[in-house]
C-alpha cells in the first residue's frame, strides 16, 4: 500500500508541477445530505483559515464516489460526501483509476424522516405501510400480486383515504439505498411478503431483497434525484405528496413540513442518537491521501470538519441538524493519523 501511494504522490506532484497554475482550491461533490453541513463547513473553513473557501457541489452519493474513483490528479475532485459507506466495487473502482489509498472519516449522524404539507393529514408509519404503498408486488391471501393499492386508506384502515403520491431519493442517492433497506425491505419482511418471495426463488436471499425493493413503476412512487428543495416543491404542487428527507432538511422547513412518526418513535436528534429512531445513518467524506501536500488545504479542511467546535454537540452542524457521533475523537485521530481504509484489517 505504501508503494502505491509513493506512485500516486509522485504522479500528482508531476501533473502539479508540469499545469499552468496548479489548483488551489479544495473540491468536494457528492451527497445531497450532506451537502448542507459541508457548505457550512467550507464557508467557516474559508473565513478562518488562508485557504480558498473549498468548492462544494452536489449530485447523490453515488454520482460523488463515481467522480471520485476517476483518478488522482488536479483535475479530479478531492474529497466524496456520501450518505452511506463506500462499497467494495467503488474501492476497486477507485484502485483501478489509481485511487489506492482513501481516508473514510463518519461525521456524525442523521435521520431519514416522511414529512407531509404542514397543513394535511397527520400520518403515524410503520415500514409495512411503505411497502404496501410502494412496492411493485405485494403478499394478498398468500399470492404474491401486483400493488394496486390507490390510498393511504387502502394500506392502513386506520389511514385517511388521501391518494397515495410518495416523493423519493433517485437511485443515485445514499438516501435511497437506507430508505430501501431499512423500510420497504424491514416492511416486505414483516408483512410475510419476504419469506413467499424468497421460497418462490428457490431460498434465493439475494433474489428476495431484490424483489421486495422493487418500488411501482405507475406514478404513485416519484423518484427524485435532485436534492430535498426538490421533494419539497413537489409536495408544495401536490398537498396530498409524502417526501423523504433528512432529518436537518425537515427541521429548517418545519413551517411547510409536517413529519411522521416511525414505528411509534418520532424522530429527533435525541432519539437518533439513541438509536431508538429505527432509520437513522451514519454520514461520510472520504478524502484522496494522495492529494495531501498537493492540493492546499485538503487535510486542514477535514480536520476542521471534524472539530469539536464544528462537528461537536455544540457545534453549528448540531444546530443544523447533525446528530454528534459518540465517537468523534476516534475520527479526529483517524483525519490527524491519515489512516486509510483497510489499514487495520
Amino acid at each position: 500500500m505504501s508503494v502505491k501511494l509513493t506512485v500516486s504522490a509522485v504522479a500528482i506532484a508531476a501533473i502539479a508541477a508540469t499545469s499552468a497554475a496548479a489548483r488551489d482550491q479544495v473540491q468536494v461533490a457528492g451527497s445531497s445530505t450532506v451537502l448542507p453541513y459541508a457548505s457550512i463547513v467550507a464557508e467557516a473553513f474559508g473565513e478562518n483559515f488562508d485557504f480558498p473557501t473549498p468548492v462544494v457541489e452536489s449530485g447523490g452519493s453515488s454520482a460523488g464516489l463515481k467522480r471520485f474513483c476517476e483518478g488522482v490528479g488536479e483535475n479530479t475532485i478531492d474529497i466524496a460526501n456520501a450518505s452511506r459507506k463506500i462499497k467494495d466495487k467503488e474501492v476497486k473502482a477507485c484502485a483501478e483509476a489509481g485511487v489506492t489509498d482513501i481516508i473514510e472519516v463518519r461525521i456524525g449522524y442523521d435521520g431519514i424522516v416522511f414529512a407531509s404539507d404542514i397543513n394535511g393529514e397527520s400520518f403515524e408509519f410503520t415500514p409495512s405501510d411503505w411497502f404496501l404503498a410502494l412496492s411493485d408486488t405485494v403478499l394478498v391471501d398468500g399470492e404474491i400480486v401486483p400493488n394496486t393499492n390507490a390510498t393511504w386508506a387502502d394500506v392502513n384502515p386506520a389511514f385517511p383515504a388521501q391518494a397515495l403520491a410518495a416523493y423519493v431519493p433517485g437511485t443515485k442517492h445514499g438516501t435511497r439505498e437506507v430508505f430501501e433497506d431499512k423500510v420497504i425491505l424491514a416492511g416486505c419482511e414483516a408483512t410475510g411478503a419476504f419469506d413467499v418471495i424468497k421460497a418462490a426463488n428457490g431460498g434465493d436471499k439475494k433474489a428476495a431483497e431484490k424483489a421486495c425493493i422493487a418500488l411501482r413503476t405507475d406514478g404513485v412512487s416519484v423518484d427524485i434525484d435532485g436534492d430535498y428543495t426538490e421533494t419539497l416543491a413537489s409536495i408544495e404542487s401536490n398537498k396530498d405528496g409524502v417526501g423523504v428527507f433528512g432529518l436537518a432538511f425537515y427541521e429548517n422547513n418545519t413551517d411547510k413540513l409536517q413529519v411522521a412518526t416511525m414505528s411509534g418513535i418520532v424522530p429527533t436528534t435525541e432519539s437518533i442518537a439513541t438509536g431508538e429512531y429505527p432509520v437513522s445513518r451514519p454520514l461520510y467524506f472520504y478524502i484522496k491521501k494522495a492529494h495531501i501536500g498537493v492540493i492546499p488545504g485538503v487535510k486542514e479542511y477535514a480536520e476542521f470538519f471534524v472539530a469539536d467546535e464544528i462537528a461537536g454537540e455544540d457545534g453549528p452542524l448540531a444546530a443544523y441538524g447533525l446528530v454528534a457521533d459518540p465517537e468523534l475523537e476516534e475520527t479526529q485521530e483517524a483525519v490527524a493519523d491519515e489512516a486509510v481504509l483497510g489499514a487495520n484489517m
